[in-house]
């Protein structure tokens, strides 16, 4: 099996240092300086939640995927806002059997395919605004995968592992296929805790509880997980967001296995992390607040709920992005 994995955060070096030390053929697609960081540490450079320090040497480094040939499992590691842009480049990587595996925060723009639902089709624009990929990344080819761990690229280069090595894959129309066992393996044998799941849709919702709601409050108010859960007024917003958000999951057939409080004092038990979205934030980079929170404002919209906490504290932090985006210029 040869994996790849597009995007060499955070996340995607985590991925990548794991399989290539499973004894993985890994092949990494990142921009040329992320690709010349990796070259000059000599790898991936990982440092687990003990402390210890490993290094990784994938098969193939690049900034062209037209380079590193067809792959059978392509972890799609960007931000989600990333995505679109990158979409019509992927082809030399996919072959008739290749797999997609999105691992993205949020709510995915595949989400309504494969569904037998009166939305079935829809088409979200706020993360797939001119249907690019839609158009490059056949939804038949896509496997959801929800990333629980907790991790930050520090300036060396180096990925610090905070916490956290569940990755449950699903099929989007909730089949069980070869593939999806297949790739739990993968993840498994690599360390991480894998299992297919036939609802994959429940549990990208129940990650996207955190992330729509402590993620924008991390990034306004420069707070940790902890911070935020354990101060009283902040605690109550993320309550009402997570609330707002769950009765829309539900009005789509999902279901949850926690309760918000149970959810909001997980997130609580991380301790002192930094969310993706704070980091982002500290090193002016843009937000995925489209994936997080235009998509679920969306989908209230569409359902016909209400989402007042969650619209509010969007256009906070849309301000923030805006001005974001508007320094980089």
């Amino acid at each position: 099996m040869r994996i790849g994995i597009v995007g060499a955060g955070a996340l995607g070096t985590l991925l990548g240092h794991a399989i290539c030390r499973a004894g993985g053929r890994v092949t990494l697609v990142d921009r040329p300086e992320r690709v010349a960081a990796i070259a000059a540490a000599g790898g991936l450079v990982v440092e687990d939640p003990e402390g210890r320090r490993s290094v990784a040497v994938p098969e193939c480094v690049t900034d062209n995927p037209g380079a590193a040939g067809v792959l059978d499992f392509v972890f799609l590691a960007t931000k989600a806002h990333d995505l679109p842009t990158l979409a019509g480049s992927l082809a030399p990587l996919l072959g008739r059997e290749s797999c997609c595996v999105t691992v993205q925060n949020g709510i995915p723009w595949w989400y309504f395919h494969g569904l037998d639902h009166p939305y079935a089709g829809h088409r979200l624009a706020s993360v797939d605004p001119h249907g690019l990929l839609e158009r490059h990344i056949d939804a038949s080819r896509v496997v959801g995968c929800v990333a629980y761990p907790a991790a930050i690229l520090r300036a060396d280069g180096s990925v610090k592992h905070v916490e956290g090595h569940r990755f449950p894959v699903g099929e989007v129309d909730g089949q069980e296929r070869p593939r999806t066992l297949r790739l739990a393996q993968i993840l498994g044998d690599a360390g991480f805790r894998s299992r297919v799941l036939r609802d994959i849709r429940s549990e990208i919702w129940l990650k996207a509880l955190g992330a729509l709601s402590i993620n924008p409050i991390s990034a306004l108010t420069r707070a940790t997980m902890a911070d935020i859960c354990t101060f009283a007024p902040t605690r109550e917003v993320v309550a009402r967001m997570m609330s707002e958000a769950r009765e829309i999951a539900e009005a789509l057939g999902a279901s949850f296995r926690h309760t918000v409080e149970e959810r909001i004092e997980g997130a609580r038990a991380v301790g002192g992390h930094k969310t993706s979205m704070l980091q982002d934030v500290e090193n002016r980079r843009p937000m995925e607040l489209d994936a997080l929170m235009a998509s679920v404002l969306e989908l209230a919209e569409l359902t016909g709920r209400r989402a007042d906490a969650i619209r509010t504290v969007h256009a906070c932090a849309a301000l923030l992005n805006q001005q974001i985006i508007a320094a980089a210029r």
